[in-house]
């Protein structure tokens, strides 16, 4: 297919979009092309004059009186309800706060204390994001318990009698591929073991149905598809079953049942409360409030369809533009198997990035040879998409191919 006719077909799309209005409420440059939203969203237009309140009168005026005055103290479990529609959760099962790695860590120990004394296993994607891992392993050695990587294919036939704990990635972060949720969890129940999520690559991107598929547990981050800002707070999704024998490894003031009579015994809060730890970051936590402020009247299945229209179509573009043999895709072709990016295997990626960089397309990159593009759907166009298939192509011609051998 021509430039010409990937060039009006894009036109053509992005005439149909039915989100291409979010795309103003977002503080874009208009000659970058943005597609590593996969790792740090783009800032929503009015988070600025938010958070510039926040600092100015809640802080600098109200002072201490904000805990109570500007809702401070219950921003943890307000933000997490506006969360919870996007992953699938009912009311009272998401809380914000701290880093995803620090509520892995709280969700898989809680887990391993809810499982049966004689379950000694806890079984650990062997592809999954390195800091899982290496809290996988540190709760392991915390809780006597062994752990075992597997890869999601290998998980049905290494669950068993001794599976206590089982931690997942609902999207791979080198390769984009999408992970069946559904399948995993009830292999995982039917084995007795619990089912810990990590849905860092697929909230806000995809439906991922936490309630429906029965998942146990849930962590995420909020700084890429839900557009939170560098570092904003993570969540945590308690199922309603566990809550009352959800045993944090982590207790702290906030998640005690009164927080102010200073007891020197733990006793924990009722609900997805008692995965709160200390004091809310509140700066970080009040931008993310106001950045979900643009999923107001729009749907996850919305969010979806676009974004495999997007990947669809950069794939298309790459065949029709990219020199044969330069990339390859890791990233399945089925829709039931991708995420909302697509990553191209390429020898020479690291300079092939820096120069798209350079010319407006900015993807990122995963070493050795991984070009990573994350499709934003809310703020990225078909336009975008063309454009960046196009420059991807000129890149590599300009770029001797790799010598091998």
């Amino acid at each position: 297919m021509s430039d010409t006719t990937l060039a009006d077909t894009a036109a053509a799309l992005d005439a149909a979009d039915e989100l291409a209005e979010r795309r103003e409420l977002f503080a874009l440059e208009g000659s970058v092309v943005y597609l590593d939203g996969n790792s740090l969203g783009a800032l929503p237009r009015h988070v600025p004059d938010r958070l510039a309140d926040v600092v100015t009168r809640e802080w600098g005026e109200l002072r201490i009186r904000s805990w109570d005055e500007s809702g401070w103290w219950t921003a943890p479990e307000r933000i997490g309800e506006r969360i919870a529609p996007l992953v699938g959760a009912a009311p009272g099962q998401v809380v914000v706060g701290d880093s995803t790695s620090v509520n892995v860590f709280k969700a898989v120990v809680a887990a391993v204390r809810m499982a049966p004394d004689d379950r000694d296993e806890i079984l650990v994607d062997a592809t999954t994001f390195p800091t899982d891992g290496y809290i996988a392993q540190s709760a392991a050695r915390l809780t006597g318990r062994r752990l075992v990587p597997v890869t999601p294919a290998e998980l049905p036939a290494a669950l068993g009698p001794r599976t206590a704990v089982v931690l997942l990635n609902h999207v791979d972060y080198r390769t984009g591929r999408l992970h069946d949720l559904p399948a995993l969890t009830a292999a995982v129940h039917e084995a007795g073991a619990l089912a810990v999520w990590d849905l860092c690559h697929s909230a806000g991107a995809l439906p991922v149905g936490l309630d429906e598929h029965g998942v146990d547990l849930a962590v995420g981050c909020t700084y890429k598809y839900l557009n939170g800002g560098p570092g904003s707070p993570a969540y945590l999704y308690v199922a309603e079953r566990h809550q009352d024998r959800f045993d944090s490894p982590l207790p702290g003031w906030n998640s005690h049942a009164d927080p102010f009579a200073m007891a020197a015994g733990f006793a924990a809060a009722d609900g997805a409360v008692r995965g709160r730890v200390g004091t809310p970051d509140i700066l970080s936590m009040l931008a993310l409030e106001a950045a979900l402020d643009v999923w107001d009247g729009v749907t996850v299945e919305a969010v979806r369809a676009k974004s495999l229209a997007l990947t669809d179509f950069f794939l298309e573009c790459v065949e029709a533009y990219v020199p044969k043999g330069r990339v390859t895709s890791l990233t399945p072709v089925a829709h039931a198997e991708r995420g909302s990016q697509v990553a191209l295997s390429c020898p020479d990626a690291p300079a092939v990035m820096e120069e798209l960089i350079a010319r407006g397309v900015v993807g990122d990159l995963r070493r050795p040879d991984v070009l990573r593009f994350g499709f934003t759907p809310l703020y990225v166009g078909f336009a975008d998409t063309e454009r960046a298939a196009r420059t991807l192509a000129d890149v590599l011609a300009e770029v001797p191919a790799p010598q091998i051998g």
